[in-house]
């Protein structure tokens, strides 16, 4: 592997399962009991914001009680040491809104779905670190009017810096998915266009995904034992 220079890595919600988050979407279809129409859409927001701020406060403050695990850690120390040892760069693409890539100390990280510690202020744009609940209607700091929001991309709105991820896509040389799905788009086609652009493709995963069948290889189990692994044999390399 000692042509490989840059990495891009994609995560899901089970990167994060081995912390205690639960997972988004259950077999049922529900959320932490809630239909995810019903606190994970624009819609839902329209026609009853205080449930949807009510959930997204309960979130934001178990978000704040679980600790990284060993696969988080692992991560940040390829982003630490790889480019020093490739002269690449690794970036962390990831689907989870909780802060556990940068608790565990990675630095380059790119949250395509929003942060459960931001608030958004649909009056003047702005986004703020907020680590408190927004029931109460809190003025924004930056206008000062009550209209914050969880800063969080729901079913229905774009992901963020797409842009961003497809020119990383591009010079990619390496491709790896962690602990998602692959059902949640544009998320699920990354591993198609990284191979399209020539990148190797590699899974880390409880189980096989939706979109296996486009990776070079997969490796399954557990993240916080298949992650550590994997990275301990890459910088071993």
């Amino acid at each position: 592997m000692q042509h490989l220079r840059n990495i891009v890595i994609l995560t899901g919600a089970g990167i994060s399962a081995e912390s205690g988050i639960d997972t988004f979407r259950s077999e049922g279809g529900l959320w932490e009991q809630h239909r995810v129409e019903d606190v994970a859409t624009p819609e839902a927001f329209a026609r009853d914001p205080d449930l949807v701020l009510r959930f997204y406060d309960m979130r934001r403050a178990a978000i704040q009680t679980k600790q990284p695990n060993p696969a988080h850690v692992a991560l940040a120390r390829l982003d630490r040491e790889w480019p020093k040892r490739a002269g690449g760069e690794v970036l962390i693409v990831t689907q989870n809104v909780d802060d556990l890539h940068e608790r565990g100390g990675a630095l380059n990280v790119l949250h395509m779905h929003g942060e459960h510690l931001n608030a958004w202020c649909t009056a003047c744009d702005a986004r703020h670190r907020w680590t408190g609940p927004l029931i109460q209607r809190p003025p924004c700091p930056s206008c000062e009017e009550p209209a914050l929001r969880p800063d969080i991309v729901w079913f229905g709105e774009m992901p963020y810096r797409m842009d961003d991820i497809y020119a990383a896509l591009s010079e990619a040389d390496l491709f790896v998915s962690i602990g998602t799905s692959g059902a949640v788009y544009p998320a699920g086609g990354l591993v198609r266009r990284a191979r399209d652009l020539g990148a190797q493709t590699l899974e880390l995963n409880l189980e096989r995904s939706k979109g296996s069948a486009w990776f070079h290889e997969t490796r399954l189990g557990p993240a916080s034992e298949i992650v550590p692994a994997w990275v301990d044999e890459l910088l071993g390399a």
